[in-house]
């Protein structure tokens, strides 16, 4: 029999957890009881899982011991509280905020390109109980970069990212709409969550900006890229958040330590997991944003040789950043805890 496991999903109700809920639903997770939780405005709330309805609780309330896994997406500071509180009760939380990503005792995991990083983790009788989650960004990146790295080592990376106002959340995907529609109606643009008008725009500005110049959002994407991958490999990252609803695509751009020839790379790519190469020099021969909304997978295009440098190759890299980015990655998280270290998980 099938070992089922009661499962809190903190932070249900906003967009991240809205998709989780319907991916644990999608993938069958093994659930005993499923406890969706959110602040207290949220609290009564009714949300429909395997044909039951389920009554969001406030988050400040749970008792956390009733829960072996918490996949949390509720914002830093709330993480930041609540976490923690989850983690010493037994829980073992994946988050998806920011908060906890870089702290040494508390993995960051892609379970394509560093799932043995949780060896450690559970071998250790003092562990945290957190798991991180990584940037959306740097998910995809990371998972396209693994098998390459692998063959060759990646010495630079030099990324350009055009990312969807899902990101920012349901405000975001809320303003590019009211936005878009006022633009056409010839009303007043309100900017509420971006610096500046989004609808048919490009803002190279995610995230406060830091004294190096770089943004938080670019500054992820370095930082974790070298503790997931490789602390050895520089990145240079511009984010630049774009009028897309779902989807980010990032512009790749490589510098090996030796050659690497476009042809081995699309092949390296095509057999590893969780990646779908779409590569043809013709006019749809390639994966937009458009297109992999929902899907599951790292999309791959646009492969070939950067001839203005040794060693270099260009990638176009889109996915879908509320699925892999960021509830998908989470849900696999914790299907490799169950699958490898379910003696680990008090009961």
């Amino acid at each position: 029999m099938t070992q089922k496991y009661n499962i809190a999903v903190a932070g249900a109700t906003g967009a991240v957890g809205t998709e989780i809920v319907q991916i644990l639903e999608q993938r069958d997770f093994p659930i005993d009881n499923l406890y969706l939780l959110a602040s207290s405005k949220s609290k009564g709330k009714k949300v429909e899982f395997k044909n039951k309805e389920i009554v969001v609780e406030d988050l400040s309330e749970f008792d956390f011991s009733k829960a072996h896994i918490g996949l949390f997406s509720p914002g830093g500071k709330i993480s930041a509280k609540y976490a923690p509180k989850a983690a010493k009760a037994g829980c073992i939380v994946i988050d998806n905020t920011s908060h906890f990503r870089m702290q040494q005792n508390i993995p960051l995991i892609v379970p394509e390109v560093n799932a043995n990083a949780l060896d450690e983790f559970f071998d250790d009788e003092n562990r945290t109980n957190i798991i991180s989650n990584p940037n959306c960004s740097t998910i995809q990146m990371v998972v396209a970069l693994k098998p390459l790295h692998e063959k060759s080592i990646i010495n630079r990376v030099v990324v350009s990212t055009y990312q969807a106002v899902s990101g920012a959340g349901k405000t975001g995907m809320d303003e590019l709409f009211n936005q878009t529609q006022n633009v056409y109606a010839n009303q007043e643009l309100k900017k509420e969550k971006f610096t500046k008008q989004i609808a048919f725009n490009a803002i190279p500005h995610i995230g406060a900006f830091l004294e190096n110049g770089n943004t938080e959002e670019e500054q992820k994407m370095i930082d974790e890229t070298k503790k997931i991958l490789d602390e050895g490999i520089n990145v240079s990252a511009t984010c630049v958040r774009t009028a897309v609803f779902i989807g980010h695509s990032e512009a790749v751009n490589l510098e090996f330590d030796s050659p690497l020839d476009e042809k081995e790379a699309k092949e390296i790519l095509s057999n590893s997991e969780g990646i779908s190469v779409i590569d043809h020099r013709k006019d749809d021969g390639y994966v937009t944003p458009v297109e992999i909304a929902g899907e599951d997978k790292v999309y791959i295009s646009r492969i070939r040789n950067d001839q203005s440098i040794d060693n270099g190759l260009n990638l176009w890299v889109v996915s879908d950043n509320l699925r892999k980015g960021a509830a998908l990655n989470a849900v696999q998280i914790a299907e490799l805890v169950i699958s490898k270290y379910s003696e680990k998980i008090t009961f």
